[in-house]
């Protein structure tokens, strides 16, 4: 997964990319490479990668036609069992990394959301639920609540930085933070491009929503796997080689990671792009091998054939979206928040020990890491938003994206 190199060679330039993608200039590096070398789009895939996939997992946004296909309504009776959970829960007065099934009960919504997670499983791969009443109760109970009800999806919370935290708040800081400090567009009103998180499901959960804009995008990457084999088989084989990951001051000062793999059957993109190509604070550090102009055409790829055929998820006040973080990148528009809108949501990265896929052998240290290193006790629920330590500069452990 991670192989430090000890005296890196000077490498070439760096690629003419950046973090918010310029079609013009994509258009323009496929022609020139194309004009170079035409036996590109004749290449072979990867050894045993597939031509293409069928599957549920494979659609385009004409395969939904209303959000009834996608959302779950919670009725007043399953509200009724999450307020009595909550209570139940409560009143053993545990820390909140002991939520679960167990200290959470939901006798008749409990298998519903667990047919639910076999959907994100092995069906479309994303639900909604809708709606949790998050103006009845404290910031306290709502994070119970978000868990508890998520621990049915996926039994595992993920933490997402070095202290531990399986909570992470999505919100604009930057009235608040200076840019140097900001190393993610997820503490930004910006527009967050298409990629992958970590873990096998993100759950966002929306404690408010913007006055203007922020529209939540999701969109098939196995569909897009489909296209680019189709037309550049050539780009499969680049997405599958080892990238140089930034690891923005830490040590090693980079890691060496593929993007996508094709294991058990299944294929698999894990990939954001400002680890490769920095954002605001994080720079992408001049020492470390730089993205070539085949890596830079493929990432942009990703984004663009992402962008022609994506599902709009109306995300509204008190629900929370599922997401197989396996087989769909999301992403999000640009959006204004006011004094009265202000845009906050709250992310956990799950997995479903019953029924998550196999991983390669590249992605089961950071699984590990991710999993099964924070006891129930260690497990930090911060209620307020803070950016990650890894976002602030001074690096990036290879569990942290």
């Amino acid at each position: 997964m991670a192989t430090q190199v000890e005296a890196p060679p000077k490498y070439g330039p760096q690629a003419d990319i950046d973090y918010h993608p310029n079609e013009e200039k994509w258009r323009a590096r496929t022609a020139r490479r194309l004009a170079e070398d035409p036996s590109l789009p004749k290449r072979p895939l990867p050894k045993g990668f597939p031509k293409s996939f069928e599957s549920s997992l494979v659609w385009g946004a004409k395969d939904w036609t209303d959000e009834s296909q996608w959302v779950y309504k919670l009725t007043e009776a399953e509200l009724k069992e999450i307020d009595d959970a909550l209570k139940h829960f409560n009143s053993l007065n545990l820390r909140k990394g002991h939520v679960n099934r167990d200290t959470f009960p939901l006798p008749t919504l409990g298998p519903t959301l667990r047919d639910l997670s076999r959907e994100l499983h092995y069906g479309r791969g994303f639900f909604v639920l809708r709606t949790i009443p998050v103006d009845d109760y404290s910031r306290d109970d709502v994070v119970t609540i978000y868990a508890g009800v998520s621990s049915w999806v996926g039994n595992l919370r993920g933490v997402q930085d070095e202290n531990a935290s399986v909570l992470a708040h999505i919100k604009d800081l930057s009235s608040i933070h200076p840019a140097k400090t900001i190393g993610a567009p997820a503490y930004t009103t910006e527009k967050q491009v298409f990629h992958t998180d970590a873990g096998d499901i993100i759950a966002l959960f929306a404690l408010e929503t913007a006055a203007e804009g922020g529209l939540s995008r999701i969109s098939s990457s196995w569909r897009v796997y489909n296209d680019i084999a189709q037309n550049r088989p050539d780009l499969i084989g680049t997405l599958a080689e080892q990238w140089s990951v930034d690891t923005f001051g830490g040590n090693p000062p980079f890691i060496w990671r593929s993007p996508l793999f094709y294991h058990d059957g299944k294929m698999i993109i894990q990939y954001a792009r400002r680890v490769v190509t920095g954002y605001q604070g994080l720079v992408r550090s001049k020492e470390i091998p730089p993205i070539t102009e085949a890596q830079a055409e493929a990432l942009d790829t990703l984004q663009f054939f992402s962008e022609k055929d994506n599902v709009e998820l109306n995300f509204q006040k008190g629900d929370i979206q599922y997401i197989n973080n396996l087989s769909i990148f999301h992403a999000r528009d640009a959006f204004v928040d006011t004094p009265e809108k202000h845009r906050h949501l709250l992310r956990l990265w799950l997995r479903d020990e019953e029924l998550a896929w196999s991983l390669p052998e590249g992605l089961k240290p950071h699984w590990k890491a991710m999993f099964y290193t924070a006891t129930p006790e260690e497990q930090r629920f911060q209620l307020e938003p803070e950016i990650r330590s890894a976002l602030k500069g001074g690096g990036v452990k290879e569990a942290e994206k």
